[in-house]
């Protein structure tokens, strides 16, 4: 009987078992659709404790500026031919962007060409050069973001360069430029090669080449522009036609002899280039205001860290609380530069100057960097900076312009 009831049963299932086999939905991978959770629960968590553990934000020095009859609208400035503002997004890059677009100005005031060209070529080309220099200082070489405005004429001597319409080094769809973990990778690399001792730089150099390449794509051997082929080199030579021997690097401090070439000490001259100008102060500004006075445009390199710097009106200036301006001298650079409190921060690029009513100058400023971005995007001022005279005297440590502008110094130096 017992056995009859089973089979009963078994015959009774079967067909439900038949159309649960049969089942056609369909399964894929989504994100949580939980959103209460995350979006009402934690939220009234982090609300609580906010509340009972406040946490304390970080109150900065700074100048007051509000009050103050500021030239902060580009519309004042007598400004010079520069392609528009690019973000350097999150990259310490700002030597690069800043000196390439001071090569497009320079493309445009000798040849009359208007062209973009691409950072992210020169940027990986340099840390190509850091690597190899990594290896040949076994390890005791700066390995980072961060470099010089004069690296960018030493990587398009030996590297040429392109449009960045041809390499924009963008992957993964990314709007703006991020570097970290490409960074972290290739530092973590190139620690194990330190600590293995194994110094081959073919192998260094392909490894970190890789990494690139998955970061930002393989840089162009060949491209066509405008209709004809060209290499990178080709492209520098027969289509930009700049001499990259025509730009010298303008210094000023007093730890090294003034009217000698000279290494700024500096970790972002990581190859310990000697090929800096040392004028003083006074040189320094008579050749700023002769080039910016005359169409010239700068690469430009110093200190943005400071309480007369706000992000607030874009403007740079020196309170008094700081040093009066009539103050201002070699001694306080080089004091500054000495106790830290003056920093190789950024690069920019100086296009522009206007002169007030009381007949002091003031530079426009082209930046790359957030800071310079905390106002309406449509906005004219969007990506430039206000720097006063005094800010540039105190402040800015090093300039690059066409040697046109510093030929009358020129025999000060020994040959």
């Amino acid at each position: 009987m017992r056995k009859i009831i089973t089979i009963l049963l078994a015959l009774a299932i079967l067909p439900a078992m038949q159309v649960f086999a049969q089942s056609k939905d369909k399964a894929k991978f989504e994100p949580s659709q939980n959103h209460f959770y995350p979006d009402v629960i934690m939220k009234d968590v982090k609300a609580v404790q906010e509340r009972l553990h406040p946490q304390k934000k970080h109150l900065y020095f700074m100048m007051d500026q509000s009050g103050m009859d500021l030239p902060n609208k580009v519309s004042l400035y007598k400004t010079f031919w520069h392609t528009p503002t690019t973000s350097q997004g999150n990259t310490g890059t700002c030597w690069c962007f800043s000196t390439t677009s001071f090569f497009e100005s320079e493309e445009h005031r000798l040849f009359g060409k208007d062209v973009k060209l691409s950072e992210m070529y020169t940027v990986y080309w340099e840390y190509v050069e850091k690597a190899k220099g990594y290896v040949e200082s076994r390890g005791t070489t700066v390995f980072d973001e961060g470099s010089e405005a004069n690296a960018v004429r030493r990587d398009y001597k030996k590297y040429g360069i392109v449009p960045r319409s041809v390499y924009d080094g963008f992957k993964d769809g990314r709007k703006f430029y991020s570097h970290a973990e490409m960074v972290k990778e290739m530092k973590t690399y190139l620690h194990s090669v330190k600590a293995a001792d194994a110094w081959n730089e073919d192998a260094v150099v392909a490894t970190i080449k890789a990494i690139l390449n998955r970061y930002m794509g393989e840089p162009p051997t060949h491209f066509t522009y405008q209709g004809k082929e060209y290499t990178p080199k080709s492209f520098l030579k027969d289509y930009l036609k700049l001499n990259m021997d025509d730009y010298v690097d303008v210094l000023s401090y007093e730890q090294q002899p003034f009217w000698h070439q000279v290494e700024y000490q500096v970790p972002d001259n990581w190859w310990h280039s000697k090929a800096y100008y040392n004028v003083p102060l006074k040189v320094f500004m008579d050749v700023w205001n002769t080039a910016i006075e005359h169409g010239y445009t700068m690469a430009i390199g110093g200190d943005v860290s400071e309480a007369g710097f706000s992000r607030k009106t874009n403007v740079a200036l020196i309170p008094d609380f700081d040093i009066p301006a009539a103050y201002i001298n070699d001694n306080a650079r080089q004091f500054r530069f000495s106790n830290h409190t003056t920093t190789d921060d950024h690069g920019m690029h100086c296009v522009g100057y206007y002169k007030d009513k009381k007949g002091q100058m003031w530079y426009l400023i082209k930046d790359s960097s957030s800071g310079s971005r905390n106002v309406d995007p449509k906005s004219p001022e969007f990506g430039y900076y206000f720097f006063s005279t005094p800010y540039v005297e105190l402040k800015m440590m090093d300039f690059m312009v066409h040697k046109d502008m510093f030929k009358k110094y020129m025999k000060k130096f020994p040959h």
